[in-house]
């Protein structure tokens, strides 16, 4: 059984939004490569275009991820005060609450009169008992700030990877572009390795269906590239 005071224990780590900004970052970013190189474009095109979609989707990506994240902040501090009031005004029901969420959760007599009086003593555990059984709520939360730096770093030093060939290497378009297929795939493995351990599931299967979602959406991006590039003749 977990009481309030188990759920204080986890702390952000942030590693969900920079898992998510890494794959956004690498997919999004690819895809511009693979579309710019199946449709003829030149090198100096293609690294504009990626570098323009790291700066601007990147920070986009961040923004979003740091207003979502405020929302929830906003919302677990509303119900904290809304309990805080509650507990000043009528203490007794509250307490009558918590006996009843303890009472699902199969305590009974002697033991559940001695959990209620434990965390009905702690203000802070009571409030978070609530928070939690109540509104459904995490009582602790990340920063808003640090989201949306992990997502918008993630997402830069993974986006960054298949341009890499075009800023640092001359000659062929398509060797280059090869290098950069080499290195996208690796980002995508290594990140959905990466994400099966975090979730605590096989990190084999994840970073494989990574590469092949990412590879999938390359794949696409490439052909509707040449698809134009046919098309209108260039």
């Amino acid at each position: 059984m977990r009481f309030a005071s188990d759920w204080r224990a986890p702390v952000p780590t942030y590693v969900a939004s920079a898992v998510l900004g890494a794959i956004d970052g690498s997919v999004t970013t690819f895809a511009i490569v693979a579309a710019s190189v199946g449709g003829g474009l030149s090198e100096s095109v293609i690294i504009v275009l990626g570098l323009a979609n790291l700066l601007a989707d990147g920070f986009s990506m961040a923004v979003g991820n740091y207003h979502a994240t405020e929302s929830q902040v906003q919302r677990i501090e509303m119900a904290r005060r809304v309990e805080n009031d509650h507990i000043d005004r009528v203490p007794e029901g509250e307490r009558e609450e918590v006996r009843v969420i303890l009472e699902r959760k199969g305590l009974s007599g002697e033991s559940l009169e001695n959990a209620v009086a434990v965390i009905t003593s702690d203000r802070r555990l009571w409030v978070d008992t609530m928070v939690a059984e109540e509104w459904g709520l995490p009582v602790s939360h990340p920063s808003p700030f640090k989201e949306a730096l992990a997502t918008f770093g993630a997402f830069g030093a993974c986006g960054f990877l298949p341009l890499l060939p075009f800023l640092v290497l001359g000659g062929d378009l398509q060797g280059q572009f090869v290098i950069s297929v080499g290195l996208t795939g690796f980002a995508f493995l290594a990140v959905g390795v990466l994400k099966g351990i975090v979730l605590d599931s096989s990190p084999l299967r994840s970073g494989t269906v990574t590469l092949m979602t990412g590879g999938i959406a390359a794949g696409l991006a490439y052909a509707v590239g040449a698809f134009l590039r046919l098309w209108l003749g260039a």
